[in-house]
């Protein structure tokens, strides 16, 4: 049986939630990451992916000016880098000489790709869609990854970005 709950508290149910995290080149030149929670796929042929960020993040004008980007799943050994990546701005940091990350040239974008990633997916910038206080970004992916030695993915766990892994088969 359900029973009616104000929004804040049964949002909360989501949890564990994905990670993901976005990485665009931004105006100064930097490629910048930001983690997310809310990614999802959104066609097959073509294959498109689509990631939802705040209309006042720097990482939504970084994807908006490069008009490409790669979405990355991390695993759970990359638990600081996805917490430094979502708690820092870009505009005043540097976020990958700010913490250890193994990062690889993209092939099709002018991007990186996270080595230790579970999966690295490159896009192309296709649509945006204001939706409220944030943007939805939908990428047709040009080249996608997947790491030979797997790793549990990560996940946030609660909301306070408790985060852990879990294993996809």
């Amino acid at each position: 049986m359900q029973k009616e709950a104000p929004y804040a508290i049964a949002i909360e149910s989501r949890y564990p939630e994905q990670i993901a995290i976005a990485i665009a080149r931004d105006s100064k030149g930097n490629y910048n990451p930001i983690t997310i929670g809310w990614v999802m796929p959104t066609s097959i042929h073509p294959p498109m992916l689509a990631l939802s960020i705040g209309s006042d993040r720097w990482s939504a004008e970084a994807i908006r000016q490069a008009r490409e980007f790669v979405l990355a799943y991390p695993s759970e050994m990359q638990a600081e880098a996805a917490k430094c990546f979502g708690s820092h701005s870009g505009r005043d940091t540097q976020k990958f000489a700010t913490v250890h990350c193994e990062t690889e040239r993209a092939r099709k974008v002018d991007s990186l790709i996270l080595t230790d990633a579970v999966a690295n997916f490159e896009c192309r910038l296709v649509t945006e869609l204001k939706t409220g206080d944030h943007v939805i970004f939908v990428g047709e992916v040009l080249c996608s990854h997947t790491n030979a030695n797997p790793a549990n993915r990560l996940f946030t766990l609660i909301r306070s970005q408790h985060m852990g892994g879990f294993r996809q088969n």
